[in-house]
């Protein structure tokens, strides 16, 4: 599906409810826009359940991270970057940090982070699957649909076309 956040904006503003993400994101990736279904997490410095869900063999989906906002360690590199796109995730929204960001850019994955950081994050197992998260103004829920682009990120309840 080809689309513009532009557009889609620009379409659906009387019809459907969407919100539009604050501007504090990045963009890294090969992919300068993506969408899917979310699938949602929320862990603090520690990126185990990351790479568990990422493991996972998708179609569609949109990982958001919630990250806590940290700036003191990444939660993406290069390895899970790959192993994302290997395994069909389209992009990744994540209110945190990753490292690795010039191998990143050569990946067929699209990233919004924070910022990046060179630390890697602790293994500690913690975090949280499927639950709604807030963050940049926006609260992203399981299966609600994320659109992304070089203009913004838009989450939908319905799929937008």
């Amino acid at each position: 599906m080809t689309f513009t956040t532009a557009n889609l904006c620009d379409i659906h503003s009387n019809e459907h409810h969407f919100q539009i993400a604050e501007p504090v994101f990045i963009s890294y990736g090969a992919n300068t826009h993506f969408s899917g279904q979310i699938t949602t997490l929320k862990t603090f410095e520690d990126n185990v359940l990351v790479k568990t869900v990422l493991e996972e063999k998708v179609q569609n989906r949109v990982l958001v991270i919630d990250g806590g906002g940290s700036h003191r360690c990444a939660l993406i590199d290069h390895q899970l970057a790959t192993l994302a796109s290997e395994n069909g995730w389209q992009g990744i929204v994540m209110y945190g940090c990753i490292r690795d960001s010039a191998l990143i850019n050569t990946l067929p994955i699209g990233i919004r982070a924070l910022h990046t950081h060179p630390l890697r994050s602790h293994k500690r197992d913690h975090g949280d699957r499927d639950l709604l998260v807030s963050f940049a103004g926006v609260n992203f829920k399981k299966d609600n649909f994320l659109y992304a682009d070089m203009d913004g990120i838009i989450v939908s309840e319905t799929m937008l076309s």
